[in-house]
């Protein structure tokens, strides 16, 4: 190769570390533009730090797993927090029973380094948060009145603001693509805002801070 030709091909290296960016796999699933980006600035960043992820898009109401190097495992419609906010109230899930109250269960949003681990019932979760017992986990039985099931299967977003603040997702999705996955060991889960555009969520001053983090 000529020395014009290794000068060429140095700069096309460069242009590409410059403007390229790495794409995740959506396995032509249609997803938001916030997923979608959320997804992406993940792989750029190396964020995840070669763990398994995902991105729960509360605005859509649904939950997308991707395996390390950003393939989509699976998707699914999601049951999310009964009130719309993005932060945790502290210590609301350790008061009286009946607590938190309905303005208090929202679904917190940000990056969570996720580990599995079991409910009261010693039931397969997957905690988000611990010490704010969040968590993604199966559709367990509810009061009639709550529909839970009639909610998971309904195209309507709002539909799906039920929970205490956990995600949750339909039985077979659990155990075929959560379990095995997120189920298995540490991950990330990235909660995208709804008070917020979604792309506040990483900021460089967040991606600095998670450094050190799985």
């Amino acid at each position: 190769m000529s020395g014009r030709g290794r000068l060429l091909l140095a700069a096309s290296g460069l242009l590409c570390v410059t403007l390229c960016h790495a794409a995740a796999d959506f396995a032509g699933v249609t997803v938001s533009p916030d997923a979608r980006f959320a997804a992406e600035r993940v792989l750029d960043a190396n964020d995840n730090r070669g763990l398994p992820f995902a991105v729960v898009d509360k605005r859509e109401a649904r939950l997308y797993v991707f395996a390390p190097a950003g393939r989509l495992i699976g998707a699914s419609p999601v049951l999310l927090g009964a009130a719309i906010g993005d932060r945790v109230v502290p210590d609301a899930a350790l008061r009286i029973p009946g607590r938190p109250t309905l303005d208090e269960r929202t679904t917190p949003a940000g990056r969570f380094a996720s580990e599995p681990g079991t409910n009261d019932k010693g039931e397969a979760i997957v905690w988000i948060d611990y010490e704010a017992s969040l968590a993604i986990h199966r559709l367990r039985p509810a009061p009639a009145g709550e529909r839970r099931a009639q909610r998971l299967a309904s195209g309507a977003s709002d539909d799906k603001r039920i929970s205490l603040g956990c995600v949750v997702v339909p039985v077979e999705f659990y155990e075929s693509v959560v379990a095995p996955s997120l189920g298995r060991g540490r991950g990330v889960v990235y909660v995208l805002p709804e008070s917020r555009p979604a792309r506040s969520l990483f900021d460089a001053a967040m991606l600095a801070g998670a450094a050190d983090a799985p």
